[in-house]
């Protein structure tokens, strides 16, 4: 191993004591998980704009949700709702890891935190009250509701964190690089605990790119089946606790997984098309394996990215079996897109808190949709039914427009010395 992997490996372990999310299957951890386990599909008429002028009408939009029942310190209604969702998600993972108020220096705990588009849809509301002639406030209101680093800020505000505090606007693989961020501060000494994952909310001028890209589909998303025929927008947050080992024993809290690799590349090849041989997909998942120490034949389980477009799909494929050969085909694979939308910035986290999950409960979800297998897509991306397995090492992928590539690897944890 390079003698930089190793230095990695003797610093502090970093493991997973909180979940928290807010997706199209409702808010909270278990409304995530058992949506996933019975194949349960968030996908419904779009409610929040208009859709009436475009081809496309369904999304993973986020319904009932109440923002007062989760934000205590802050007035919900001067945030945005990506900052809700984050913030939301941020009290549920805090509760879900066994502290009202963690009992640590607040500037020795920081938030991470991936979107895509900020707070887009706070621009379209600012437009269409000053197009009414509605619009009283000045452009202060939107300057201190849009900026993509409010999302993260508005997690800190509700508990005071003075730690280190960021945005990662990587795509569709923000919320893998926004973990990967916070688990090298803890891993490092520079931070105590973090509060990590991502945060989107669905926006008209996004959900109408996609609908003239022609990528949304009709119905439902279907990834890797023969007729799939595009992605579904959501909208949603996840948010994982991160602290070390040391700490979380200390506690006695319950850990999900422990974090021990990512990778991250860059296609450079286009803003929205696929490097055509997934070189850079590649590259990520080496990277992760390499930066943990394991072999291929140590992974268990791996996450899609699973859009439900043809080449994403059929790239993905290509990119699995290049990295684990053989292998490949003996390595349950699940999407889950299809049950809570395509969440762009927020979905590598989702998926990570599904990964997480996978591993402390011993189940895979089950890829809602695929009905006819494509042949170009001929590895066990676990159709339709949720399978019980024991899983040691999970890997989650995502991926992004302008060639963003991520990888995470999450281990079953035990309590040895590194």
């Amino acid at each position: 191993m390079p003698q930089r992997e190793c230095r990695l490996n003797q610093q502090r372990r970093v493991v997973i004591t909180g979940i928290g999310a807010v997706t199209a299957l409702g808010v909270g951890r278990d409304s995530l998980w058992e949506g996933l386990l019975a194949g349960r599909c968030g996908v419904s008429e779009v409610e929040s704009f208009d859709t009436a002028h475009l081809e496309f009408h369904r999304g993973g939009e986020v319904k009932g949700f109440v923002p007062e029942n989760y934000i205590r310190r802050q007035d919900p209604s001067r945030l945005g709702r990506a900052s809700q969702f984050a913030a939301a998600a941020g009290r549920l993972s805090m509760l879900d890891c066994g502290l009202d108020n963690p009992d640590l220096d607040p500037a020795r705990i920081g938030v991470s935190l991936g979107t895509t588009y900020g707070e887009e849809q706070e621009i379209e509301h600012f437009d269409d009250r000053y197009v009414r002639g509605e619009m009283k406030e000045g452009a202060e209101h939107l300057i201190s509701r849009y900026p993509c680093h409010l999302i993260p800020v508005a997690l800190a505000a509700e508990f005071n964190l003075s730690g280190p505090n960021l945005t990662v606007a990587g795509a569709c693989a923000a919320g893998n690089m926004a973990i990967a961020y916070a688990y090298d501060l803890v891993r490092s000494g520079r931070a105590d605990m973090m509060f990590a994952g991502g945060a989107t909310a669905l926006s008209r001028v996004t959900f109408s790119g996609f609908s003239r890209l022609g990528a949304i589909a009709p119905h439902n998303c279907q990834p890797f089946d023969r007729d799939r025929k595009g992605m579904i927008p959501g909208e949603g947050a996840a948010v994982l606790v991160l602290e070390t080992m040391e700490s979380a024993l200390r506690r006695g809290s319950r850990i999900y997984a422990e974090i021990i690799g990512y990778g991250i590349s860059c296609d450079a090849h286009h803003m929205m098309a696929p490097q055509p041989e997934a070189k850079g997909v590649v590259r990520a998942m080496e990277k992760a394996l390499r930066r943990s120490g394991l072999e291929p034949n140590a992974v268990g389980y791996i996450s899609a990215h699973g859009t439900g477009t043809v080449a994403s799909d059929h790239l993905e494929t290509v990119a699995i079996k290049r990295v684990f050969r053989k292998q490949a085909y003996d390595i349950p694979i699940s999407g889950i897109k299809p049950t809570v939308g395509h969440t762009e910035g927020a979905a590598a986290a989702i998926e990570a808190a599904a990964c997480a999950l996978v591993i402390s409960e011993g189940q895979i979800p089950p890829t809602v949709g695929l009905q006819k297998p494509d042949p170009d897509c001929d590895l066990d991306y676990v159709p339709l039914t949720a399978r019980e397995k024991p899983v040691e090492v999970a890997m989650n992928n995502a991926y992004g427009f302008g060639g963003y590539n991520s990888s995470l690897l999450l281990r079953q944890f035990q309590d040895y010395q590194a």
